[in-house]
Order: C-alpha cells, then structure tokens, then sequence
C-alpha cells in the first residue's frame, strides 16, 4: 500500500529557543492548508488575498497566538491524518543544526504543554533522499544545490518558486514583523508546493526502502 503524502512546512521568527512559530501549513491532495498566528494583530482578508495570487485551491486561519495556533493544528491532525494512510514529508525537517522543522515544533509544544499531535503518524525527510538520489549539479556551478528553492528548480518545473514572493527565507521574519502576513502565507505555500513536488518525484523514482520512514509517536503521551 502506498501511503498519501502530505507535505509540511513551518515558518519561525528565527532560529533560537525563544523564536516562536508564525506558519504552519499542509498540502493535502485537494490544496494547501495553512495556520498563520497574529500575535493579537489584526490581519483581515489573508485568505482572499493569497488566493488572489495563488492558482492551488488554499484554506488560510488566522489565529491570536502561537498557543492558538498550536491547538489548531492539532485539531487538523487529529481529524486529517488519524486513521488514514498518510506519510508526513518536510524538506529538511530533520537535519539542518540537528533538525529544523520537527525539532523546532517539538520545542515550542512543549513551552506551552501541549500534547504532540504527530501521534501514528509516519514521516520522512525529503532532502537526504533527492540530494543523494538525484543529481542536483548546475552546470557551471562547483557544488550540487541543497537548499529546498535549489533543489526544487533543479529537478522540478520552477513554476512554485515563481509563486514564491521572497528571495531569501529571511524575508519572512520581516513579512510577519510589519503585519505583511499574505505575502508570509504565499511564501509557506511556495515552500510546502515544492516540498510535495520534490516528495512525488522521488516517489516515482526511487525505491521504497530509500524513504527513511520513521514514527513520530512519543514513548509516553499526555
């Protein structure tokens, strides 16, 4: 049995234990859904407004807090994945300074005690699977691309990185901090459309046991 993939990825205010989680969003088969928090800033029409500049059928909630935000996406999981075959992919997810996004969730439930809510979920990182499966050289450039946006216009159509409004992820930090909070979404929706993209490549190309599979289920819960 083939499992469905649905690709993730999360958007943070930086890098350190103390940075929060601004986005959070999924493509799922029928389109993307996306979590963006607020911090108690108004942000109306987000969603209109992405849909304006995006031609995937996208889902947007806005929400006051990081808290609000987690207990959202939880409440996501358990009604989308719970009792279905769903394999949760990321681009780097996992490795870069010991992991990003899986981590960097890990951490920031924990601050607020929140139960995690990958439980029975299996998942993979899609970046050591297509960076040592796939030949990602330019030619005329010395070193094979790493990076998610080189990767993806490497092997894929580029039309997602098109749709992305920023040129580095850094711009998101800056989007979210002066309230440009669709341009923040369209940019996780670019990320989580090339994620799935490069996911379904290697899907089709590689072997079944190159998919380092692995449970995200806690040892305890609650």
């Amino acid at each position: 049995m083939t499992l469905e993939q649905v690709a993730f990825d999360i958007e943070t205010t930086g890098f350190g234990v103390d940075d929060v989680v601004t986005t959070v969003g999924f493509a799922v088969p029928l389109g993307v859904r996306v979590f963006v928090q607020t911090d108690g800033r108004a942000a109306p029409d987000v969603e209109a407004a992405v849909r304006d500049r995006v031609e995937t059928h996208v889902k947007v909630s806005t929400h006051e807090s990081e808290r609000a935000l987690f207990e959202a996406v939880s409440g996501f999981v358990e009604t989308r994945f719970r009792d279905e075959d769903v394999l949760l992919v990321a681009y780097n997810g996992e490795r870069w300074k010991g992991g990003f996004d899986i981590p960097f969730l890990r951490t920031r439930y924990a601050h607020h005690d929140i139960d995690w809510p990958f439980t029975d979920v299996p998942y993979a990182d899609v970046m050591p699977l297509v960076t040592t499966r796939f030949n990602t050289t330019i030619s005329g450039e010395d070193e094979p691309r790493g990076d998610l946006a080189g990767v993806y216009d490497a092997l894929c159509d580029g039309k997602y990185s098109d749709l992305d409004p920023f040129t580095e992820s850094s711009e998101a930090v800056t989007a979210y901090e002066n309230d440009r909070f669709a341009e923040l979404v369209v940019h996780n929706v670019a990320d989580v459309l090339r994620t799935r993209s490069l996911g379904r490549l290697a899907e089709r190309y590689c072997s079944k046991s190159d998919f380092n599979v692995k449970s995200l289920t806690p040892t305890t819960e609650g």
